[in-house]
């Protein structure tokens, strides 16, 4: 066969891998050296040399470069759609490494021709278009749009294409607090999956992420790992940040705060290799924030907080931003200034209402009973707690609507919550251990966290309860276990 018809053959194994691209490298080797003197077939090898440099090797540096070096070939060679791709690459790329002339860009892809079938509309300017509206919260936009795309992509047949669509539908849906469609828009792109033999990843990510907004925290653990199984195996590191994401949101959730603490980490780990500078594209950064605090670290959760929100801030990512205040009213709930905490979390939910965002105005209000309950007011928790529950009840939110409607608010279970109102989550759980008779050791290997840790933490509780042992630890946790 020719140069260009074996350029062909190695580009459609390349397209032909889904998420697995890092395991193609010899596959690109050969396809540059038979597309040498050929612009169009390097633009077509360089466009997905970029797409591997983003999803495998996670460096959007190198993919922006290689995307610029395709675009200029494509404009050689007269292929527009190409070109437009190419510039979908580098606003893509932009949009990562917080470049405010992304939009720009993306803007010049957008005035250039559609792309058809096999380069995918999964990669063309309008979707990204989309992802953009999803990341600037502007969900009526981006669900408009996604309509009009998603018989397009049907009409081709192309499978990759159709579970893009699917995929923001079902992100679209759940984060503007429609719980139940976005669910299925889930089980429809797991269906296609199977059915065409697509990278699983993607599929268990999207999965978890709909089964925690409203159907069960133990599924969406479950559909989580599976999704960090499957991206590490194909070396996807886009999706096993996201996986990662959704299993460490689900921690947080269920009161494992230092198993979210852990979980998270990686995530942020994977972030800053990838030099991911915008926050908007996945919200892991309060959640982190909200873990450390439930773990005991309100210092470096506010420095945390405070970093991030500077950058939210100049980008006016304000989804972000509020995030990031609740995570900052929880901060300064643990560090003994409530009034200003409730103040926070108060104005917060309320800036949730406005961006359309029910989801994260429920959490808010959870975190707004929790720092009421904690000083005492049961009142204005109830009242709190009540909000929660008809924000959640309303979004089909099933394991969020249980966590509000639990006395304990998300905290853990009855024992915990009622046993030391007067402690924070992470003493809680540390003093339930020790009254069952864990060691220090064995809390800290527990808990994960140091023996010192368990040991400074156990004289705050014993002050808090006005104990002096282990025995009148216990003995004081049964009290207040004790029926009304």
């Amino acid at each position: 066969a020719s140069p260009a018809d074996r350029v062909r053959a190695r580009l459609a194994v390349i397209d032909a891998a889904g998420q697995a691209l890092g395991t193609l490298d010899e596959t690109f080797a050969y396809a540059m050296a038979d597309a040498a003197g050929d612009p169009s077939l390097q633009a077509a090898v360089q466009l997905r040399m970029a797409w591997k440099h983003n999803l495998s090797d996670g460096d959007p540096v190198r993919s922006r470069d290689a995307a610029a070096r395709a675009g200029a070939l494509a404009a050689l060679g007269g292929d527009q759609v190409a070109e437009a791709m190419a510039l979908t690459v580098r606003a893509r790329m932009g949009r990562i490494l917080g470049d405010p002339g992304a939009e720009a860009i993306l803007a010049e892809a957008l005035a250039l021709p559609a792309p058809e079938v096999p380069l995918g509309m999964r990669n063309a300017p309008q979707y990204l278009a989309v992802r953009h509206a999803l990341f600037d919260d502007s969900l009526d936009d981006a669900r408009s749009r996604l309509m009009v795309l998603l018989p397009a992509v049907q009409a081709t047949g192309s499978a990759e294409d159709v579970f893009e669509v699917l995929r923001s539908l079902a992100e679209v849906e759940l984060r503007g607090g429609r719980c139940g469609a976005a669910s299925l828009r889930a089980r429809q792109a797991l269906e296609l999956t199977i059915e065409a033999g697509l990278s699983p990843g993607p599929a268990w990510y999207l999965a978890a992420t709909a089964e925690a907004g409203g159907g069960s925290f133990a599924r969406a653990a479950g559909y989580a790992r599976r999704g960090i199984q499957a991206s590490r195996e194909e070396r996807d590191q886009v999706f096993l940040s996201r996986s990662l994401h959704a299993l460490g949101l689900v921690e947080l959730a269920t009161g494992e705060a230092a198993k979210a603490v852990a979980t998270l980490r990686q995530v942020e780990e994977l972030e800053a290799a990838q030099k991911v500078a915008d926050p908007s594209i996945l919200r892991w950064h309060g959640e982190l924030a909200e873990a450390l605090v439930a773990a005991d670290a309100p210092a470096e959760a506010a420095r945390l907080a405070d970093r991030v929100r500077t950058v939210a801030v100049g980008l006016g990512r304000g989804g972000v931003v509020a995030a990031l205040d609740r995570a900052r009213g929880l901060c300064l709930s643990a560090q003994g200034e409530a009034d200003a905490a409730v103040h926070l979390l108060e104005t917060t939910a309320q800036r949730f209402d406005a961006l359309g965002l029910p989801l994260e105005r429920g959490r808010t209000l959870l975190a707004l009973a929790r720092v009421e309950r904690r000083r005492r007011r049961r009142a204005p928790a109830r009242a709190a707690l009540m909000a929660a529950a008809e924000v959640f009840g309303r979004a089909g939110a099933t394991p969020w609507a249980e966590l509000a409607g639990d006395p304990a608010g998300g905290e853990g279970t009855r024992t915990e919550s009622a046993s030391a109102p007067a402690l924070t989550e992470a003493e809680a759980r540390l003093a339930l251990l020790v009254s069952q008779g864990a060691s220090n050791q064995e809390a800290a290997a527990k808990l994960f966290v140091s023996v010192k840790t368990v040991e400074a933490r156990l004289t705050r509780i014993y002050q808090k309860l006005d104990v002096r042992s282990r025995a009148q630890l216990a003995t004081a946790l049964t009290k207040r276990n004790a029926p009304a």
